[in-house]
């Protein structure tokens, strides 16, 4: 030890060690101290005089724009409904079909032929037999017979891939197919599905 050090030891020791005082950096002491000040004006800017705002208020702020742009594009999409027409892309039927897998399956069977939900591969619908009648049903649900509104957790695409995939189960034959639930089609002319 230096002899010059003698002087910043301090009185106290604990198992044989003892403590030298040294001095902090200048710069570190004026960054400690940049801190709480940074500190009282954080907290009197936003907590005492409320002239910013808060995370809960941007978080907020940016809820409103982004159910602005969500309703925006709905209804864009609910305005196109009655002109859509079924995809015959296969990349756009496939992902369609993951979708109905996992989340139509449960109510309308893997193969669409009904389980707790109706048939959807034979001629009898319930809500309408055109793709506009589908995606529809499948945008609004059918919260009276337990059909979720799906506009809700899917977004418009998805809906569209649904239906486009469910269009292709039409005329399909699946094992046990559940009996028709509504009457068949009105004839107005020849129909691709019989």
């Amino acid at each position: 030890m230096n002899p010059n050090d003698e002087s910043l030891l301090m009185d106290h020791e604990a198992d044989g060690i003892r403590e030298l005082d040294n001095k902090l950096p200048r710069w570190w002491v004026l960054l400690f101290y940049g801190t709480m000040a940074f500190a009282v004006v954080y907290m009197a800017y936003y907590h005492v005089l409320h002239a910013g705002g808060l995370m809960v208020a941007q978080y907020e702020k940016e809820m409103v724009i982004g159910n602005a742009l969500k309703a925006s594009a709905m209804k864009k999409f609910e305005d196109t409904i009655g002109t859509l027409e079924p995809s015959q892309k296969l990349e756009v039927i496939a992902r369609g079909k993951q979708t109905f897998a996992k989340l139509c399956s449960p109510c309308h069977g893997p193969d669409g032929g009904g389980i707790v939900g109706p048939n959807l591969t034979d001629n009898y619908w319930i809500h309408g037999d055109k793709f506009s009648d589908n995606v529809r049903t499948i945008w609004n649900g059918v919260p009276a017979k337990g059909m979720i509104t799906w506009k809700n957790y899917l977004k418009p695409e998805e809906v569209y891939e649904v239906a486009s995939f469910i269009y292709t189960l039409r005329g399909t034959h699946p094992k046990n197919p559940k009996p028709p639930e509504n009457q068949a089609p009105v004839k107005t002319g020849p129909s691709e599905f019989e």
